[in-house]
């Protein structure tokens, strides 16, 4: 079985699977590699590619094309629309691979020739009706087809917003410019729309590099993002190639926290998942280093100071070039800790130091944190303070600003507490952290 990999409009390669050996492969077309400004789709598969035994290379294929695919109910529901095992991961990528996060588009052989644009209006009382149904109908399907490939948990759906109207929309030069997400179906994340929407203005007014949002009633709350791996010419909707990171580190996408095998007693020692310690040694082939390990030191920064424990390495995408990756906007921002009575994990996605925890942070952990990520410790305590002054001058506002705009006053309310509380407790954390270098080393 074969695959056209296309990047957007262009013929990037040939994805194959042999069913007798078990084994994935990928090939660069002759005219991708000599294209001005070609990029490769990920650090894994460089476009100059190293010796690597057969087994290696489909190791490697596999991991970065599952990647592309959804988590969970998701998934579920989408093996089952196609009747397709979900361990079969060539008959999902033909099912779901026309569009995907980033530019990536999987075709059968001549099959784009088939591809024409459709749209169809998605209007706010049938999205109010399927919300609601969503304990007995799937949210992901739409008209008999799987309407989003994008990794994670949450309900999403996407689609194109053009002059005030949604629209289901397929194709070639079609693609969908918005993410939707609604109240969860779980109770215990109540309010989590309003949470998303404030934490991610919040992050934008302290002039980290965000994903735009906006806040509807339709009457339903549903969240709509702008995706930055899209962009307009003309009439047309380009995509713009991104990957996640575990797509940069070359994991598969249960390796996206760091403890892959959960936090019980007997395996919780076992940390070969996503890392900050790897992400960071990760970025340094950006064509930008310095500026790249600043910009994901804020990112941690900012996390830890709104109480995002679920701050994984598939909530980190990057950008591809043919000088290598660069941060995209953040996205994905929510206060975790305000599901804590929930029995909502309070435990980090990836540790700092061996702080899985904020009550296990201290300058210590942040100290073990710099050696093991190469970062200056007079530079996290500095971006600790620079962070809580940027917070503390700006939620104010921010608060205000998105109840004006519809989000729970209870839920924002709670944020703030939980915010002022980490501030207070990573500002007294931070004159120290020097001081622990020499134990730390």
């Amino acid at each position: 079985m074969q695959l056209e990999v296309w990047l957007d409009r262009d013929l990037a390669g040939w994805l194959s699977y042999e069913p007798s050996s078990n084994r994935f492969a990928f090939a660069y077309a002759p005219a991708w590699l000599t294209r001005p400004g070609a990029y490769p789709l990920g650090p894994t598969l460089p476009m100059a590619p190293a010796p690597a035994t057969p087994d290696e290379h489909s190791a490697r294929v596999r991991q970065f094309f599952e990647n592309l695919l959804p988590e969970g109910q998701a998934l579920d529901d989408a093996a089952r629309a196609y009747r397709v095992s979900k361990s079969n991961l060539t008959g999902l990528l033909i099912a779901l691979g026309r569009e995907t996060a980033g530019a990536v588009r999987l075709v059968l052989p001549g099959a784009t020739e088939q591809d024409q644009d459709r749209r169809r209006l998605l209007t706010s009382r049938e999205l109010s009706e399927r919300i609601r149904a969503r304990p007995q109908m799937s949210f992901t399907v739409w008209d008999g087809k799987v309407r989003l490939s994008i990794a994670g948990f949450q309900d999403k759906l996407a689609i194109l917003e053009e002059g005030g109207e949604w629209h289901l929309v397929e194709g070639t030069d079609l693609a969908s410019t918005h993410i939707l997400k609604p109240e969860p179906v779980n109770p215990v994340l109540a309010g989590l729309t309003s949470n998303e929407f404030f934490c991610m203005r919040l992050a934008a007014a302290c002039e980290l590099d965000t994903a735009q949002v906006r806040l509807h009633r339709i009457p339903d709350a549903v969240l709509s993002i702008t995706r930055f791996d899209r962009y307009r010419q003309g009439t047309a909707v380009r995509r713009r190639h991104v990957i996640d990171g575990c797509q940069l580190l070359g994991l598969p996408s249960g390796y996206k926290y760091e403890r892959p095998y959960g936090d019980n007693p007997d395996v919780r020692s076992v940390r070969d998942g996503a890392s900050l310690p790897r992400l960071f040694k990760a970025i340094e082939a950006s064509p930008q280093p310095v500026k790249a390990r600043l910009q994901l030191l804020r990112w941690l920064v900012f996390q830890v100071l709104l109480g995002n424990t679920d701050a994984h390495a598939k909530n980190l995408s990057f950008h591809m070039t043919a000088a290598g990756p660069v941060q995209a906007p953040a996205y994905d921002l929510v206060c975790g800790a305000l599901y804590r009575e929930g029995n909502v994990s309070q435990v980090y996605a990836m540790a700092i130091g061996d702080a899985f925890s904020t009550e296990e942070l201290t300058p210590y952990e942040w100290a073990q944190f710099c050696v093991a990520t190469g970062i200056s410790p007079s530079l996290v305590s500095k971006e600790l303070d620079r962070g809580v002054k940027a917070i503390r001058a700006r939620l104010p506002g921010v608060a205000a600003a998105v109840r004006q705009e519809g989000a729970v006053p209870e839920v924002i309310q709670r944020i703030t507490e939980v915010v002022e509380a980490e501030c207070v407790r990573q500002l007294a954390l931070a004159p120290h952290i020097k001081g622990m270098m020499a134990v730390a080393q």
